[in-house]
């Protein structure tokens, strides 16, 4: 089973509206042959919460006007370090850069085939480590010594 049409026209979407906000290192993947509650997932990440909060404000309104898509459930608002749109269809995660090296989860799915993307959305990738070079940031800090496995499960 594939990612159907409208979870890639949903996915291509959401990156663009990302990219326009700035977002970095935008991936999707598909992964409908190993869950059966969606069909791709879409990662985003930004420098701080502002911007977190913006590139999914952007997101959720570029999909409503555009495609009539709302999400059925938006998780994470509070603390805006890692927000979660669920359309049924597609996941988004936008996560403030220090989640995303975190809980990597570009890890956990990196065995599901990538989704291609509109350009403006490729040319975010490294993006945060650029950014995080600028700064004088060491996102590797908070990466360091995360064990391989958690519970049993590789990170």
């Amino acid at each position: 089973m594939t990612a159907t049409d409208r979870s890639i026209e949903l996915v291509n979407a959401a990156a663009q509206a990302a990219a326009d906000r700035l977002a970095h290192d935008i991936i999707a993947y598909d992964v409908s042959d190993v869950l059966s509650i969606t069909d791709a997932f879409l990662l985003a990440s930004a420098p701080n919460d502002r911007q977190v909060k913006s590139i999914v404000d952007e997101i959720e309104e570029r999909l409503n006007k555009d495609l009539g898509a709302k999400p059925v459930r938006r998780e994470g608002d509070r603390d805006a370090r890692w927000i979660l749109l669920d359309y049924v269809d597609i996941v988004v995660h936008v996560q403030h850069s220090e989640e995303r090296v975190f809980y990597a989860l570009e890890r956990l799915w990196k065995d599901c085939p990538e989704l291609s993307l509109p350009e403006d959305a490729q040319n975010t990738r490294g993006k945060a480590a650029e950014h995080a070079e600028l700064t004088g940031v060491d996102l590797s800090e908070h990466a360091a010594g995360l064990p391989d496995e958690v519970d049993g499960e590789l990170r």
